[in-house]
């Protein structure tokens, strides 16, 4: 049909382009048709899919991710939330391309791909592997930093261990990990493994004799890779990344430990870790992460029983996560043996 009318209108004496725009299709496509002798393949507009969210809904995902409770989280953090208050509003993906849309997404900042990490060691419970590292905060003072020293656990992702010194000293160090293995020793696999770069607290002799005196076995990261010791590294940035970190330096030491405390305290019994399934890692390290887990599958579980058109495949996976490897890429590698 398209076809006849551009050439009864080019005998008439119209020009064949000026055609073309009138109805709607180019030039070129017309001498696609001719030549392969088809005639107008276009399907005309698509219709809506049965399962689109209504307006109504959309608007209620808008309100939710602006709300005061999410507006600083992202729908991968949003979505587990929801999920624990027994509510399904809509998928990650689905939020994700309504603020998209809305222009409500903003990437702040860009992240290089990690090296190729060495042999290490595996986890499949808690206060089994040990990582900790040193850190940097600001004064106020140019030139003076005070130094929070950190020690997580690898399996829950839980910080046990933190404080602040004005110092970098192996004594502070040692006997912070002394006091963490006491109150964790109830719970501490043996040998415990406990991860760190090479830096001098890490490796001088008060640390080294701690660590012989507690059974403990050392792991140090490669020299000059930073990236061989990634829940720190990936902690500290959790840490100064987030909103609340004070946009100003630190004054005095007890102002400093007073906002790691607090920190401390939201991180491990109120962040949702994306990488253990969006519970925090109080909740893994003291194995209530299951009933959690199993509770949201429960409300997926209803919500595709209720619109199954919604779902093209299974509900999310909220199997807890199992076994956490530290610089070891494949499960067939031998872990690496580690001499205290």
């Amino acid at each position: 049909m398209t076809l006849k009318l551009i050439e009864e209108a080019v005998e008439a004496g119209a020009r064949a382009q000026k055609a073309c725009e009138l109805l709607g299709v180019s030039l070129r496509a017309i001498q696609r048709w001719r030549v392969q002798h088809e005639g107008d393949r276009r399907c005309g507009p698509r219709p809506e899919p049965a399962n689109k969210l209504s307006e109504q809904e959309r608007k209620k995902v808008l309100q939710i991710a602006n709300s005061k409770p999410f507006r600083d989280l992202s729908p991968k953090q949003i979505v587990p939330r929801l999920a624990d208050e027994g509510q399904y509003i809509a998928s990650e993906s689905t939020m994700y391309r309504i603020l998209r849309e809305e222009g409500l997404m903003n990437h702040r900042l860009s992240s290089r791909p990690p090296s190729a990490p060495p042999k290490g060691h595996a986890a499949s419970g808690p206060c089994q592997i040990w990582s900790w590292d040193i850190t940097y905060l600001k004064t106020t003072i140019k030139g003076r930093f005070f130094y929070l020293y950190l020690f997580m656990d690898v399996w829950s992702r839980m910080i046990v261990a933190a404080q602040v010194h004005a110092d970098e000293l192996s004594d502070h160090s040692s006997r912070l990990l002394a006091h963490a293995c006491m109150r964790y020793s109830s719970d501490c696999q043996r040998p415990l493994v406990l991860h760190s770069d090479n830096g001098g607290p890490m490796k001088g002799s008060t640390m080294l004799a701690t660590l012989q005196s507690l059974g403990v076995v050392p792991s140090y990261s490669r020299p000059r890779v930073s990236d061989d010791n990634p829940y720190s590294e990936s902690l500290f940035r959790t840490l100064k990344y987030r909103s609340e970190y004070p946009s100003k330096p630190f004054d005095t030491l007890e102002e400093a430990r007073q906002w790691v405390e607090g920190f401390v305290k939201w991180y491990n019994t109120q962040h949702l870790h994306s990488s253990i399934c969006f519970v925090t890692p109080a909740d893994r390290h003291f194995g209530r992460e299951k009933h959690i887990l199993e509770k949201r599958r429960k409300v997926y579980a209803k919500a595709r029983r209720k619109n199954p058109k919604r779902w093209s495949k299974n509900i999310r996976n909220w199997e807890p996560v199992g076994e956490v490897r530290l610089n070891q890429k494949h499960p067939q590698e031998a872990p690496l043996k580690s001499t205290a």
